[in-house]
């Protein structure tokens, strides 16, 4: 017969604080989704307080996707976030694979010279007139460029390739395999986990392009998403706003912030098998 666990008073403390800590994640992104799908009046009526709404209503959903530049700016959004991950990991792979090799001339130089922008920065201005100078200034690839390679995702990417064992590589040397074949059909089909986990990481990172727009793009129609977003809650919040945006402002701001954030949690599932893993292993050795 199996004894039974016995429940300590920490094994409540733990249980009790995972509880409470779930609930902080999930209980705002519940609101969010019941308040898009509420109707103004009953906003009102319950004061903010919306449990389960008692009429579906996708008003705040068609306000926001009516907004010409919306769908323009999910155009942007998607180009900078598919061409701009490719190309990071792209990058990423064939600077972090030479750095993970014993006998690369001067690994220990180049491995400083990628730390160094980890602990300092060279600062917006510095940064602006690089991005001015290269022609970058108001084109959508000031976005994707500047930003190519990530150190501390290099890093990973490196450490990760230094945990994988040097006898699959000297293998493919006996039978005469050059560094490029080595690195597709041995290294990546063994990097599959740090692989998917820094494609999340710079997809996401993307995805919620903001500040670069801001610096560098002066042309509305190359705006990404998230700016688009942050100028229509502006304008919700404005008291000189038209009455039907009024209306549907609550139900429409937190629409917004559904379908800003759909794409992200739709893909997500689909890595997060690897995303523990990846960041573990990437981890284990420097």
């Amino acid at each position: 017969m199996v004894a039974k666990k016995r429940i300590t008073v920490s094994d409540i403390l733990i249980y009790t604080f995972l509880t409470v800590f779930t609930l902080t994640i999930v209980l705002p992104i519940y609101y969010v989704v019941v308040t898009s799908l509420s109707t103004y009046e009953e906003y009102i009526k319950t004061n903010g307080l919306i449990l389960f709404p008692k009429r579906i209503s996708l008003e705040g959903y068609t306000s926001f996707l009516s907004n010409p530049a919306v769908l323009k700016a999910y155009v942007n959004t998607a180009f900078i976030t598919v061409v701009g991950t490719l190309i990071n990991m792209v990058l990423t792979i064939l600077m972090a694979y030479p750095l993970s090799r014993k006998d690369l001339p001067g690994k220990k130089f180049l491995t400083i010279f990628i730390l160094i922008p980890m602990v300092l920065s060279g600062g917006l201005i510095p940064t602006y007139f690089v991005v001015k100078t290269t022609g970058l200034v108001n084109s959508i690839w000031s976005m994707i460029i500047p930003s190519a390679i990530w150190s501390h995702n290099l890093i990973i990417m490196k450490s990760f390739f230094t945990t994988i064992d040097e006898s699959f590589i000297e293998a493919g040397k006996l039978d005469g395999a050059n560094e490029w074949y080595i690195l597709i059909k041995i290294i990546l089909p063994l990097s599959k986990a740090v692989i998917a986990t820094l494609t999340l990481f710079y997809g996401v990172g993307h995805w919620n392009e903001y500040y670069a727009a801001l610096y560098y793009i002066t042309d509305s129609s190359k705006d990404p998403l998230q700016v688009i977003l942050r100028s229509i809650l502006a304008a919700s919040m404005n008291s000189e706003a038209s009455a039907e945006l009024a209306v549907n402002s609550h139900s429409m701001k937190m629409a917004s912030v559904v379908l800003s954030a759909l794409p992200i949690m739709v893909v997500y599932p689909f890595l997060q098998k690897y995303f523990a893993q990846g960041v573990l292993l990437g981890g284990i050795k420097g």
